[in-house]
């Protein structure tokens, strides 16, 4: 399997390549012929491995990342399974604080670094936040999350996607060029963080309805992407739809997703490099989901995967 980079990239474009080797090392590293689990051999690991590149984190470790995002992400009886062990949950946040406040005193060392913990203390804004535990780990865990589920589940859905809209492949297939629209496609349809909460300032009246300083409010992210006003046929996956980057799965103004041009770099590469090697990922059983009323994610997904002829 692949080992972490090098020469630790400088910007985004930098990145790329770090990207499409870690993609090369996961596919070719995939069972042909036989059934496994997309979500954790590819959406997972690409995930996992990206987040230590973004963070500078030891990539031994990578899939602690992966780890305390899920756990980070669920509640009992609302976002997660009833079983969910609380204590197994604070135990993992304890030891994702710790490991992210010895990352942060090794950067202060030296913070000449391209990852996320170099650049937030070479910023004033927020040099000194680790004085702070609950906005330290707040944006820490704000950073993980981001780089795990939306990435991770757009790459499953992207393979359910496919299988379920078979003729759309095909065109997929036959161009490559519509691989960069197809990723926008997959987020929008997906959408992968369901919706957002906001406490309104000020009194408003918003499509008619009256909305009153200090009322929460819900920014339903999936009810915008299947808004058939702006989208035709929204609830269908098609790749060559010529409005699909018009989507508010990644927000939208001041608090648009910091790094929604690495998620898409990554959906690209994975795609192109599929493409080359397999002639379809074969969906082979049922979709499992997350139970979440937050993240929309898949947690199985048993594919085989087809060779190039």
């Amino acid at each position: 399997s692949a080992v972490a980079p090098v020469v630790a990239p400088t910007n985004l474009a930098e990145l790329e390549p770090v990207i499409r080797n870690h993609v090369r090392d996961i596919l070719d590293n995939l069972p042909l012929g036989e059934t496994f689990n997309w979500v954790q051999h590819v959406s997972k690991e690409l995930t996992a491995r990206m987040l230590t590149t973004l963070f500078g984190f030891p990539y031994a470790d990578r899939h602690k990342l992966v780890y305390w995002s899920d756990l980070a992400t669920t509640v009992p009886g609302i976002s997660a399974d009833e079983n969910v062990d609380l204590a197994e949950r604070t135990d993992a946040m304890t030891e994702a604080a710790s490991a992210f406040y010895q990352l942060w005193a090794q950067r202060t060392a030296d913070p000449t670094g391209f990852d996320l913990l170099s650049m937030l203390i070479r910023s004033e804004e927020t040099a000194n936040m680790h004085e702070d535990p609950v906005l330290f780990l707040g944006t820490i865990f704000l950073l993980i999350i981001g780089g795990n589920d939306t990435t991770r589940n757009s790459i499953s859905a992207s393979v359910a996607a496919l299988n379920q809209y078979p003729d759309e492949f095909r065109k997929l297939q036959k161009d490559h060029s519509l691989i960069p629209n197809m990723v926008a496609e997959t987020i929008r349809w997906q959408t992968p963080v369901i919706h957002m909460r906001r406490t309104a300032l000020e009194d408003i009246v918003l499509g008619g309805q009256q909305i009153k300083a200090g009322d929460k409010v819900i920014m339903w992210y999936l009810s915008g992407n299947r808004d058939e006003e702006v989208f035709q046929d929204a609830d269908k996956w098609v790749v060559d739809r010529p409005n699909a980057r018009a989507h508010v799965a990644f927000g939208f103004g001041v608090h648009r997703c910091m790094g929604n041009r690495l998620a898409e770099m990554q959906l690209r590469v994975l795609w192109e490099e599929i493409m080359t090697r397999f002639h379809h990922v074969e969906l082979v059983g049922e979709i499992d989901r997350i139970p979440s009323n937050f993240i929309r994610g898949i947690k199985e997904l048993p594919v085989v995967l087809h060779p190039n002829e």
